[in-house]
């Protein structure tokens, strides 16, 4: 059904949306009573049970065993017998874990030519060509016990005024650097750390460590590291503790602002830009408004040489044959599948499952299990092909569709995004999941108009018009991109101007 099509105001005809011919259900708009009178496709369906708005009612006979298809994919098999017009959920719907037959690529997909003529927006133009949206000194933590430290050294500069062109002193604080097993879960710390500060959006960076944990600071430093000469080291041990490495990092620190404020925002290609991909609190109308709208976007960004990342693997489980037809050669599909099948082996080591990931506001929100989220969430990513697929944290430097191994945790999400190098993320969220990033600016896309109004002061975008009838998912998508390349260039988003600075690294292993 073309959505905008669908008047504001609930009729028969329009008070749930069939997305798909396949689909033996349709999705409620708004709050359905029992009783109520509804046309899906000119068939008439009387509403037996009280459904909830995003949440899916039955619109053919469905036996025990049989399927259950959304977006014309398989999401489950009925529990029992489901008549026309009761509600599809948790306690008529089971989860099931799908085998597919892959269709791997058996060609090549050239990176496209990059187009010459391409809009620009105003950033800062980093050494080593990538681009920066803003312009931080960022004070890094490598380890718990120089967390509070790095929060008091950027603490201290709130209330000072500072030069022009520097976006502020933020702080990178964590729980991890020491107690690690040594091999892979520290050196994706290393590798996420590295990331946060050689990234385009920091001007300049001070590691900072107690002197004695695993995670040394030696490891960020020298002559060979990225951006080095923009990179300060420093523990509490050689500093004199908390209050001398206070005095001694603000000393830097100004020192490093006389560089940053020299910066200036200049014209740029939008090929530059790297847009991260996330959904956190999301609800059924989020693969129907927000997701598709950004993949509309996602699409815009790849025609014009820019990237798009899309994460959570978790949240790819049940789409990923889809994802990998669109692979531009086997090898790419087949590192995106094992990242899927590692992530299976890691979920198994401690009794978990895919089908753990919805939270109890996902399925408030309508999503009954793993494989309808997913196949929602992966909208996110437009319809171009998938050109790489990376590791979490490892830098991105593919143009166009690129998939990132990262759980669907939100805020461990967005700090791989980030250390991968994404300069601005959009967020699709239904139940209004608040959170931000300490360096990159994050858009907040409302997938209904009801979260949109409820928590106006978090969200910049309003996705849920497209579910209303008031705009198509093109129309959307089209805001997105405007308010990308906008954000980029220095309009502070929502969570900005909220201070949410949330970062989590990714811990894969024992505590010790």
């Amino acid at each position: 059904m073309e959505l905008l099509e669908i008047a504001k105001l609930p009729t028969a005809e329009n008070s749930a949306i069939h997305l798909n011919p396949l689909d033996n259900v349709a999705i409620a708009r708004v709050p359905l009573s029992a009783g109520m009178k509804l046309q899906i496709d000119g068939v008439p369906i009387e509403v037996l049970d009280p459904v909830p708005a995003g949440h899916k009612i039955a619109i053919a006979s469905i036996p025990p065993g049989e399927v259950v298809h959304r977006y014309g994919q398989v999401i489950g098999r009925a529990k029992r017998p489901i008549e026309p017009g009761r509600h599809v959920h948790t306690h008529n719907l089971s989860f099931e874990e799908l085998a597919f037959d892959y269709e791997f690529p058996s060609g090549e997909i050239p990176y496209p030519a990059r187009p010459k003529d391409v809009p620009t927006f105003r950033g800062y133009l980093r050494e080593d060509g990538r681009a920066g949206t803003r312009n931080y000194i960022a004070v890094v933590a490598a380890s718990n016990c120089a967390a509070h430290t790095a929060e008091l050294i950027a603490g201290s500069f709130d209330h000072e005024r500072l030069p022009s062109n520097v976006d502020g002193v933020v702080a990178f604080p964590h729980g991890e650097g020491c107690g690690h097993t040594i091999g892979p879960d520290t050196e994706q710390l290393q590798r996420t750390l590295a990331g946060v500060l050689a990234h385009p959006n920091v001007s300049a960076a001070i590691i900072l460590g107690l002197g004695c944990e695993v995670n040394q600071i030696d490891h960020y430093l020298g002559s060979n590291a990225p951006r080095s000469s923009r990179l300060v080291g420093m523990t509490l041990q050689s500093s004199g503790g908390t209050t001398g490495a206070l005095e001694a990092a603000r000393r830097e620190i100004h020192q490093l602002m006389e560089q940053a404020s020299a910066e200036q925002r200049v014209d740029i290609p939008m090929s530059k830009i790297v847009l991260g991909l996330n959904c956190g609190g999301s609800d059924s109308f989020s693969g129907i408004t927000a997701n598709p709208a950004l993949g509309v976007c996602c699409d815009m960004l790849a025609a014009n040489g820019a990237t798009a990342v899309l994460a959570e693997t978790t949240e790819c489980f049940g789409a990923e044959h889809l994802l990998i037809r669109r692979a531009r050669n086997r090898k790419v599909a087949e590192r995106f599948l094992g990242f899927i099948q590692s992530y299976k082996q890691y979920l198994t080591r401690f009794g978990g499952s895919f089908n753990d990931n919805p939270s109890p506001g996902n399925k408030d929100g309508g999503l009954t299990n793993i494989l309808e989220k997913s196949l929602g969430a992966a909208a996110k990513a437009g319809s171009t092909p998938l050109m790489d697929a990376v590791d979490y944290a490892e830098r991105i430097t593919s143009p166009g569709f690129v998939f990132m191994n990262t759980p669907g945790y939100d805020p461990v999400s967005l700090t791989g995004l980030a250390a991968g190098g994404c300069n601005v993320i959009a967020f699709t969220t239904g139940r209004g999941s608040a959170i931000g990033f300490p360096s990159i600016p994050v858009i907040k896309i409302a997938t209904n108009g009801n979260t949109y109004r409820r928590m106006r002061d978090n969200m910049d975008i309003n996705a849920g018009v497209i579910a209303d009838g008031e705009q198509s998912i093109q129309a959307v998508g089209r805001e997105i991109f405007d308010m990308v390349l906008r954000v980029a260039s220095g309009e502070r988003t929502c969570a900005e101007r909220l201070g949410h600075k949330e970062f989590v690294p990714w811990r894969i292993g024992p505590v010790l």
